[in-house]
């Protein structure tokens, strides 16, 4: 990770760690970049928080000052951005989006002309500048770039979806949590279009609500709505929409490795699962991996991020993977997480087999797991501590075949997180707080 950019672009409190300032001279030095030798095109695309009209206008006041033209796709998912970006064929796209993280955050994710996270060269490069090691001279005359609305992108987006599912829905009855974000403007009136009954929640934005108890982070409402009525299956999406986690028509939570076992097996059943692998992260349930086992599928493990899931992806031809909090990549449609893209396979799986969600889901027997997070001063001293990487070792010992301890940064923010999966939930807590409490003596 770099000095602004982690794993998910340049993000942190509005006007406190992130200022309209940075995401100004961000824009500035995409545009410059894009427009050495003709008019750069960029699409800027952005969540439902309060602060993301400013960083958006900020962003393409800094790329037009270099000669850019941009193009404002308006309120979206992320997915939408990588999507016309590659089709449009755009320079390069942003979407302003803190994902799951509260209102008060924010942030500037920026993918490349294909659809993928800016590639780390060019992020060294805006790093040096906002930290004023480069000094880029302003466009003039009619050099300077011009705003322009794309919000019809936005329909374009959704009928790409729609075309790409021969669905018929109707007879389904959904219940939907929006998060009151990104997918307040299309979850619910794709699925309609589709001839499904939606049920809708937390759909009704107001800039300080987005991941407010709902959403994929806290699917408890869609849980008792799904139980108190009759519904086939419900959805829950993050802020900008890039994940989703399911809940099967008894309320139970189904998050991104129950996704991925069901679409895993179902793809390997239609022979169209690549070298019969699935790829997740080192986070995935330890139940998930022995499921797979079980059914003569394979797992390969990457480190946190859908970032590194997809490029695991590109490199081995691998065509499904994904991560526990519901980003899940279907390679051969998308380069990166999409919550409504992951929902139509899973009711297509659900369509095409006639089975429940909960008949899908059987074989995986999820562990217990507990991961806590500790805030701490420094996250790269706490890693490199001998006696915490001992403590983290034995505990590794003693969990033995029936369980593992993982510890490791955040991507986004100054935690450690400190996760152990065991038989038992009496077990879990106590190897958490094992390492929590040696964090903790030692003043870190």
């Amino acid at each position: 990770m770099g000095r602004y950019f982690g794993t998910d672009g340049i993000r942190g409190k509005a006007n406190v760690t992130l200022s309209a300032q940075r995401a100004f001279l961000t824009g500035r030095y995409l545009g410059y970049i894009f427009s050495k030798e003709r008019k750069g095109k960029i699409l800027i695309g952005k969540d439902t928080r309060i602060s993301s009209s400013m960083y958006e206008m900020a962003v393409a006041a800094g790329a037009t000052s270099q000669g850019a033209d941009v193009y404002f796709l308006g309120t979206c998912p992320t997915p939408a951005v990588t999507y016309l970006v590659l089709k449009e064929k755009f320079d390069c796209g942003v979407m302003i989006s803190a994902s799951h993280n509260p209102y008060y955050d924010n942030g500037i994710k920026v993918f490349n002309c294909n659809g993928l996270k800016l590639e780390s060269s060019i992020e060294d490069e805006i790093e040096d500048y906002l930290d004023g090691k480069t000094v880029i001279e302003y466009a003039t005359e009619d050099k300077i770039g011009t705003n322009i609305d794309f919000s019809s992108g936005l329909e374009e987006y959704l009928g790409w979806l729609y075309s790409m599912f021969d669905l018929d829905l109707n007879g389904m009855n959904l219940a939907i949590d929006c998060a009151n974000g990104s997918s307040s403007v299309t979850a619910k009136r794709l699925l309609e279009k589709m001839g499904a009954h939606v049920e809708a929640i937390h759909n009704e934005p107001s800039g300080i609500n987005i991941n407010v108890h709902c959403g994929s982070t806290h699917p408890e409402s869609l849980q008792e709505l799904v139980r108190n009525g009759n519904y086939d299956l419900g959805l829950a999406f993050d802020g900008d929409a890039d994940r989703l986690i399911a809940v099967d028509s008894q309320g139970n939570l189904m998050n991104g490795d129950t996704i991925l076992y069901i679409c895993g097996k179902y793809l390997e059943s239609k022979n169209e699962l690549n070298n019969h692998v699935v790829v997740s992260t080192v986070m995935a349930n330890l139940g998930f991996f022995k499921a797979l086992e079980k059914c003569g599928l394979k797992s390969v493990s990457t480190q946190v991020g859908d970032k590194y899931v997809y490029d695991c992806m590109v490199k081995n031809d691998y065509v499904l993977g994904g991560e526990q909090s519901g980003h899940i990549i279907f390679k051969k449609h998308a380069t990166t997480g999409d919550g409504l893209l992951t929902a139509l396979k899973l009711i297509e799986v659900m369509k095409n087999t006639g089975k429940s969600a909960i008949e899908l889901s059987e074989g995986l027997v999820i562990f217990p797991q507990l991961l806590v997070n500790q805030k701490v001063k420094d996250k790269t001293v706490v890693l490199n501590d001998e006696e915490i990487n001992q403590a983290i070792d034995q505990v590794t010992k003693e969990l033995g075949s029936s369980g593992r301890i993982l510890v490791r940064p955040s991507g986004t923010e100054p935690l450690i997180r400190v996760m152990v999966e065991a038989e038992t939930e009496e077990i879990c807590h106590h190897y958490v707080y094992k390492i929590l409490d040696l964090i903790k003596e030692k003043g870190y």
